[in-house]
């Protein structure tokens, strides 16, 4: 998996800022506004969808105004006195003046209800075998078989005496229409006690006012009206005809009012009949509707994609330029590896963040230059000094030696004091010469300690006195090598020795409850004070309470502390540092 990220992710800063404009800006940006693009299609296409939908609402209105009038003709036939003394008493008049009574009477109808229709056709049968139309007939009218047509059954009609027939057969001359089917009603006459007198059919050609409200053929719209079946009834363009997918959707969801039906590519709005069962349908090519829309929509990606040509172009010279400094710096720091850090950026080249970056790497290789000649400088002193304390280990030796030589003198000669004197000062070199150990057993330290106050005791006359206090369980704790020595050496030297009387010294170690050990040096001397006023100048510095600091600072770092009481009773000089408890080893050697 990471092979694979270090094969797809560049590995260059350049390229890395070039995908990252590309993938985190330049994508999102472009989905967005594909995304937006489509929204707005999508409304636009609504917005034509239901203008043409409102169409099909006025061609639906104009078809239940047309049902609505010849209703209304019917009841004004119905109502017409001359129409009913022709059909109920015939023999007052002429068969001629008869006929000239009820075309008189459909002519007047046509131009008062259907003036911008004039396809509406009538028929009137009496019952006295008299048949009156106001249109030429495509066969022979024949009264008993008009009279016994299927759709003047009564059983078939509404408690009304009427009925609709959305598909009824053509019967007008070929010449007048040429429709297969007429939208007819079908009506029973009566009078005031429903008695009938007579039958009226009203049929209306809605293949022609198909046709006559087809006035957009710019558009090359398409309308169609087909029954709840699917059956073709009528259609504005004789040629064409609707797929039998698009009925079956028509049949599948009735209420929805527009869809697009991608065989075709067009625009499908429809609208039910729900008094005939019929539907309404109105198609529209796509590529007639969008038109527009299309052409636009190529020159706002022409426009988008050049403008995104560009912005990748800019966004790579953009990449460039800010990179190229730094693979300028990268080089020079791989020159500086090679000419071992003496080389230098040119500052007057660059600008803003990039000097500044410059400035600074300059800045660090002087440094890394002068740190390098310190440690040099260094380097040459601790060969220097171990060279010194090489040569230094001779002297110790030495001294051992002759110590050794004036103790077996002594001790022949039956000296004590002399004696006493070379084993304690023996002990005290041996432990200084033993640099291989920082920490030492607390009863060793004491040793050294009673060692050296043994010295003293006999350059002083036994003048003071030293007391120790500590507990036996600590006796192998860890402490710092020759930590107590210096500092009973200054009460001696420093406290005790202006002191006319006798003197005292206490040692105290002891266990803090917080996992530390206190060591304490107490004097009743004359006091730092007094003695600070009467100190002449010395050959050499003295070390003693800095050297401990300093040791306590190396080997314990924040966790070792030294605190200093002084007054004219004497000094009181505490130091505690961590409580290292060891497991003895042997009766000699500490672990």
């Amino acid at each position: 998996m990471s092979g694979l990220m270090r094969v797809l992710v560049p590995q260059k800063l350049k390229y890395r800022l070039f995908a990252a404009f590309v993938f985190l800006i330049l994508l999102p940006f472009c989905a967005l506004n594909l995304y937006n693009y489509q929204r707005i299609e999508t409304l636009v296409q609504k917005k034509i969808s239901q203008q043409s939908h409102y169409q099909l609402e006025q061609m639906y209105r104009t078809l239940e105004d047309q049902i609505s009038i010849a209703f209304k003709t019917l009841i004004f036939l119905k109502q017409e006195d001359t129409v009913q003394s022709v059909l109920l008493h015939p023999e007052l008049r002429n068969e001629l003046e008869n006929k000239r009574l009820m075309e008189n009477i459909f002519k007047n109808l046509n131009n008062s209800f259907f003036l911008y229709n004039p396809s509406v056709y009538f028929m009137i049968l009496d019952l006295h075998e008299s048949v009156y139309t106001s249109y030429p007939p495509r066969d022979s009218l024949v009264y008993e078989d008009l009279r016994n047509h299927p759709d003047f059954d009564r059983s078939q009609m509404n408690s009304s005496s009427y009925h609709w027939v959305p598909n009824d057969n053509n019967y007008v001359l070929r010449d007048v229409s040429t429709s297969p089917y007429l939208l007819s009603l079908y009506a029973y006459l009566e009078d005031a006690q429903n008695k009938p007198y007579g039958m009226a059919r009203i049929s209306i050609d809605y293949s022609y006012w198909l046709r006559s409200l087809h006035k957009q053929p710019d558009l090359q719209q398409q309308y169609f009206l087909i029954t709840h079946s699917g059956e073709n009834i009528s259609q504005s363009d004789v040629d064409s005809s609707l797929s039998d997918e698009v009925k079956a959707r028509l049949a599948e969801q009735p209420g929805q009012q527009y869809f697009i039906d991608k065989a075709s590519g067009s625009l499908i709005n429809y609208i039910y009949v729900e008094s005939l069962d019929w539907y309404i349908v109105n198609r529209i090519p796509l590529s007639v509707l969008f038109v527009e829309m299309e052409g636009l929509k190529g020159q706002y990606f022409i426009t988008f994609f050049a403008l995104m040509t560009v912005f990748l172009i800019m966004t790579f010279l953009i990449a460039t330029t800010i990179t190229r400094p730094l693979s300028h710096l990268q080089n020079k720091m791989k020159a500086a590896v090679h000419k071992n850090l003496k080389i230098r950026l040119p500052e007057h080249k660059f600008s803003g963040e990039i000097l500044e970056l410059t400035r600074t790497f300059n800045t660090m290789l002087d440094d890394t230059n002068l740190l390098i000649q310190k440690l040099k400088a260094e380097e040459r002193q601790k060969e220097a000094v171990h060279f010194q304390m090489l040569l230094a280990q001779t002297n110790p030796h030495f001294l051992l030696n002759t110590l050794n030589t004036i103790k077996w003198i002594a001790i022949r000669e039956q000296n004590e004091d002399i004696t006493g004197i070379t084993l304690s000062l023996g002990l005290l070199l041996e432990a200084s010469l033993n640099t291989d150990k920082d920490l030492i057993y607390l009863k060793d330290e004491l040793e050294l300690v009673q060692a050296y106050v043994h010295i003293q005791q006999v350059r002083y006359r036994h003048k003071f006195e030293v007391t120790y206090a500590y507990d036996e369980d600590i006796l192998y704790a860890l402490v710092p090598k020759l930590s107590l020595q210096p500092l009973v050496e200054n009460a001696i030297i420093h406290g005790l020795g202006p002191l006319p009387d006798n003197g005292l010294i206490e040692i105290r170690v002891h266990r803090d409850g917080d996992g530390r050990l206190a060591v304490q040096i107490k004097d009743n001397g004359v006091g730092m004070a007094h003695s600070q006023a009467a100190k002449t100048v010395r050959k050499r510095p003295g070390i003693g309470l800095s050297n401990i600091q300093e040791r306590l600072r190396l080997l314990f770092r924040e966790e070792g502390h030294m605190e200093i009481r002084t007054s004219d009773q004497g000094v009181t000089i505490t130091f505690t540092i961590p409580f290292l408890l060891s497991t003895p080893y042997g009766n000699e050697h500490p672990a």
